[in-house]
């Protein structure tokens, strides 16, 4: 997926991640107390992430089923690395160091930081 996904589109994959293959009709549904946006809406959105190869789509008889083509955990990791590099110079922990000063880290999130800085320096050995 090279080009990047507006907030619009990626509401539309979070869907997609969930439930997958979906026609536009009940991705719509998901999203319609949500967004208010109409079925018209979604088929856009789900045409651009086509375009944009992020999102694949098959015949099933008169509709489309869309399946997205990237995992949420590979999107989330250049999502995370694209904005490391764009405001902390491709470096984690200053990016993590705002999130800890922004409130941004839970109890819960330092001991999962912690427990995996400790998997990981034992792997480095």
């Amino acid at each position: 997926m090279a080009k990047q996904i507006t907030t619009a589109e990626f509401q539309v994959m979070d869907v997609l991640w969930d439930v997958s293959p979906v026609a536009a009709t009940e991705v719509a549904d998901r999203l319609a107390e949500e967004t208010g946006w109409s079925l018209k809406t979604v088929k856009t959105l789900l045409s651009r992430l086509v375009e944009k190869n992020a999102v694949t789509h098959e015949p099933d008889g008169r509709r489309y089923l869309y399946r997205p083509k990237v995992s949420r955990d590979d999107y989330a990791q250049r999502a995370t690395r694209k904005l490391a590099d764009q405001l902390f110079g491709g470096r984690a922990a200053p990016l993590v160091a705002h999130l800890a000063e922004g409130k941004g880290l839970s109890q819960d999130d330092v001991r999962d930081l912690e427990n995996l800085l400790e998997e990981l320096k034992r792997d480095s050995d």
